[in-house]
């Protein structure tokens, strides 16, 4: 589930890859915005996290922007939604 638009963060030779992913592994487009296969994972840096009415996921977050890849990670061991909800101030643990 989207919670998040990263735009900065990788190399121009990340970047192609990425993108030669995603035109190879395309399943649904809406307009500008594509569905792919989830199997690359990216470690997202940021300066917070807010309760949202706006997105599905009930949350934003403030300044994100791409880490880097963890090709050394399957999308199995990446951080689920629950977990970046969990951030939330007042959050129940």
């Amino acid at each position: 589930m989207p919670f998040a638009k990263a735009y900065s963060g990788l190399t121009d030779a990340e970047i192609r890859e990425v993108d030669s992913f995603i035109r190879k592994n395309t399943l649904e487009k809406f307009g500008p915005v594509s569905t792919v296969k989830p199997e690359l994972v990216f470690e997202i840096a940021l300066e917070g996290v807010q309760r949202s009415n706006r997105h599905k996921s009930g949350v934003a977050v403030r300044f994100p922007r791409m880490a880097r890849w963890r090709t050394d990670k399957s999308a199995a061991e990446a951080d689920t939604i629950d977990l970046v909800k969990g951030l939330l101030v007042g959050s129940p643990k």
